[in-house]
């Protein structure tokens, strides 16, 4: 089998039957589909086990919300494909997406994630993720979120695949481990990627693999609320802390410290300076439980190429806000 799509859903009535029926009208047919249920209440359930007996079609049931990284790896874990793609059940594929993925990963054998061109459902002329990066303060941001998406139809390299609707090759997956369940919901993607990009290898983004994203759906929030806060401030501490060796992440902590510093401050000019404290103390709870992989001195090339590509993304961030303060799209 070619691929596995992996859809988790947590109280999607309203957008979860569009989802899986543009899976469904793939012109790329050998797939099977998985769709992880984290508990829903509402009739989303429902509408999940109505496809059930479907030839490809698997629904796993779980009683409560056990977070984004531990439904996808239920469904990683029971992949038959060659390759994973990731599906967010507030998002509606073009035809040819998986078609386009398969095609991109194919080009090098050394590709471990294909990040889509999600555009925004509602502001269909305007980007939600073309790819993410990092940058030396510690942000993890998506590219293009909130500009013209015909500024991304180049394809190309980034730090890393946007999980939101993302191709992994489970080659690679079995190799350096599946999402760290230590993030319930954001950053995890990065994680992932960032893992990827130690170990030299590549996530790229594929601009033709198009889709259309109702942005916070599943949260509830497009930019800021309580949950989205806590794991922002939680996740930014484990990101670094996790994927930077010793002597990387000692020479970056003055610009970690000073990213965290001003998410604090614009946190608590938004009303949840508090909530950004609370991920800040669960995350000095879990920290001893997180797995550092090793340093390993043959892929000092790569962790030199994420430093420059650390400071690069600090650019890109910078020339990033001062589009949206000028409101060029």
């Amino acid at each position: 089998m070619k691929a596995t799509v992996v859809i988790p859903n947590l109280n999607g009535a309203g957008w979860l039957k569009d989802s899986i029926e543009s899976v469904w009208a793939q012109t790329m047919q050998d797939f099977e589909l998985i769709v992880v249920d984290n508990g829903s209440t509402d009739e989303s359930l429902e509408i999940a086990r109505s496809y059930q007996g479907r030839p490809g079609y698997i629904l796993i049931e779980n009683k409560a919300n056990t977070g984004f990284s531990y439904a996808v790896n239920q469904g990683i874990r029971m992949a038959k494909g060659e390759y994973v793609a990731l599906f967010n059940n507030d998002a509606f594929a073009e035809p040819d997406w998986l078609e386009n993925l398969i095609a991109a990963a194919e080009q090098d054998p050394k590709i471990f994630g294909v990040s889509s061109l999600m555009i925004r459902h509602f502001e269909r002329e305007l980007a939600d993720d073309a790819g993410d990066y990092v940058t030396l303060l510690g942000f993890a941001c998506k590219r293009g979120d909130g500009l013209r998406w015909q500024r991304y139809l180049k394809p190309g390299r980034v730090f890393s695949a946007c999980g939101g609707a993302a191709l992994y090759r489970k080659s690679i997956l079995d190799e350096i481990g599946l999402f760290d369940e230590n993030f319930f919901a954001y950053f995890e993607d990065v994680d992932i990627s960032w893992r990827a990009n130690s170990l030299g290898y590549k996530n790229v983004y594929c601009p033709t693999a198009r889709c259309y994203h109702i942005a916070g759906a599943t949260t509830g929030a497009v930019r800021y609320n309580p949950f989205k806060s806590i794991q922002s401030g939680r996740n930014s501490i484990l990101l670094p802390y996790k994927n930077l060796p010793l002597l990387m992440l000692l020479l970056n902590l003055p610009f970690l410290v000073l990213g965290y510093l001003m998410k604090a401050v614009m946190f608590r000019l938004r009303g949840f300076g508090g909530y950004y404290g609370q991920g800040f103390q669960e995350a000095l709870k879990v920290i001893g439980k997180i797995e550092k992989p090793k340093f390993r001195l043959k892929n000092l090339p790569n962790y030199v190429f994420i430093q420059l590509w650390l400071v690069v993304g600090l650019f890109q961030y910078i020339v990033y806000r001062a589009q949206r303060a000028l409101k060029i799209t």
